[in-house]
């Protein structure tokens, strides 16, 4: 016989509520009190405002101080506010204008991670914004409702910018008037979960590639943040949580599971919903890439969700800096590698009712990759005895970034297969900007079900060959380029990025 919360488990999740995060005045703000440090901090949700038929956001670079321990504050950047920025919340279909204002003393970028834009409005390096500048991007939506983000593409300073907070969340819907039928009351069954590992000094401040090794494995700390916030609790309010996972980091790879082992409901991956849900223990989530998964909360019993560092996996190290090296981390050890506390639930005495998530989630077009007219093939490799900038050893195809360089010309309306190998002793995830990609196969294996999804980040280990079906449309622009590259954002600032345009 099924009981409600068999049928709920069954194809369901739980939810959650959030505690809330202050607003972003602009110049120099202070964030988080310490008194609140370990209550889930929920990013502003922010829609913009009218402005006839176009939705306008204006979003401020900025520096700040922020208390991620106890009376203490550390110097960080974020984006109207101290560290990282509000949930952009948009609407598919909307046309909209992004009005970012650069207050910090370098030069920055805002690129729209997943989105398919104008190269011009892409916010690759090419498009920088001078200390003092507004620079204006003009597009329409054209994503599936899913969890996209905004970061710094800044040339050679990605790393140390997104790594000080420069990033945020989006989150697309499908229309004004309409929501899926997954959990979505944003900050209490529908939550984004930013996670990223930092390192700090005895006096609080972000430590940051101090040595080659930062460089050559990327940079990685034994202190993990979500959405800002050290080992935040987290009061469920409901039955189901869907969970947005983001692996915001600038290079460590986890593996999400609970301590109990409880599985979940997989509903969605980067680019939108997977045709049905799927059922898993652990999900593995490369810098870039993202996740939502249903939580079943309805047994009451708290749940902490873990993130795993595995040590060696890929064929290197992953050790990063993790046993305390700087004596401030939430992390332990164990034989499986590196282990941070992401999240703890603990279900409210009595949870509100949520619906069953449905066994049909979304029709994707089927995968054929007889439409393909061409061929690529993409190899990503790492030199040794590079220069502490690392330039010159991080390539793909035997090449360096260069920002003057084309390396790839595409049709437009065409539909091609990339092929990426890597080549490298370590893993790379590999990210595509301008279109959302199908995985044909993993060294000639079709993908896990979960990976069968709307993807624009993909995970490689050591030797692994990846095909990818990628079709180019909307947009020709033979002038300007958009980017792929290693999205360990270490190995992008030091030259494993290339670039290609659209012509008509």
């Amino acid at each position: 016989m099924l009981t409600r919360r068999t049928t709920l488990f069954g194809l369901a999740g739980t939810s959650l509520s959030l505690a809330g995060c202050g607003g972003g005045a602009n110049g120099q703000v202070e964030a988080t009190p310490a008194s609140d440090r370990n209550l889930l901090q929920v990013p502003v949700l922010y829609a913009g405002q009218k402005n006839g038929a176009i939705t306008e956001y204006d979003l401020t670079l900025q520096s700040g101080r922020t208390a991620f321990f106890d009376n203490q504050f550390t110097p960080t950047i974020g984006i109207n506010q101290s560290y990282l920025g509000p949930t952009l919340d948009m609407v598919n279909g909307a046309d909209v204008r992004m009005n970012v204002t650069n207050t910090l003393e370098e030069d920055a970028t805002l690129h729209w991670h997943g989105f398919h834009v104008p190269a011009r409005y892409d916010g690759t390096p090419h498009q920088r914004i001078a200390p003092g500048e507004t620079w204006t991007a003009q597009f329409q939506v054209r994503q599936k409702p899913s969890l996209f983000w905004y970061h710094s593409h800044a040339h050679r300073r990605a790393g140390p910018q997104v790594y000080h907070g420069l990033a945020g969340p989006i989150i697309v819907r499908d229309d004004e008037g309409r929501t899926d039928s997954l959990p979505h009351e944003y900050g209490i069954d529908d939550v984004p979960l930013i996670v990223q590992d930092r390192a700090f000094g005895s006096d609080g401040r972000l430590i940051y590639a101090r040595s080659m090794h930062d460089i050559m494995m990327g940079m990685r700390g034994d202190t993990l943040l979500v959405n800002g916030v050290i080992d935040p609790a987290f009061e469920c309010q409901t039955e189901l949580l869907r969970l947005r996972l983001l692996n915001g980091s600038n290079a460590r790879i986890y593996d999400f599971e609970f301590e109990t082992q409880q599985s979940f409901l997989m509903t969605g991956s980067d680019g939108g919903h997977l045709e049905a849900p799927v059922r898993m223990s652990r999900i593995r989530l490369s810098p870039g890439e993202r996740a939502e998964i249903m939580v079943d909360a309805s047994h009451g019993v708290p749940l902490q969700l873990l993130a795993r560092s595995l040590s060696g996996e890929m064929g290197m190290m992953d050790g990063g800096m993790m046993g305390g090296r700087w004596g401030r981390g939430n992390s332990r050890r164990s034989s499986e590698g590196s282990v941070f506390k992401v999240l703890l639930i603990v279900p409210n005495e009595q949870l509100r009712p949520s619906t069953a998530t449905p066994a049909k989630l979304t029709t994707l077009p089927a995968i054929d990759p007889s439409k393909a007219i061409k061929t690529r093939r993409f190899v990503l490799e790492m030199g040794m005895g590079m220069g502490m900038r690392g330039r010159g050893g991080f390539t793909i195809n035997g090449k360096s970034m260069d920002m003057a360089r084309i390396d790839e010309r595409v049709k437009l309306d065409t539909t091609e297969i990339w092929e990426v190998e890597n080549a490298s002793m370590m893993a790379h995830p590999f990210h595509v900007h301008d279109v959302q990609f199908r995985i044909l196969d993993r060294n000639g294996r079709p993908p896990p079900e979960h990976e069968m999804g709307l993807k624009d980040t993909v995970l490689l280990s050591s030797r692994e060959r990846v095909r990818l079906l990628l079709s180019f449309k909307d947009y020709a622009d033979s002038d300007t380029p958009y980017m792929y590259h290693c999205h360990i954002l270490e190995h992008e600032d030091a030259g494993m990025m290339g670039q290609f345009v659209i012509e008509a």
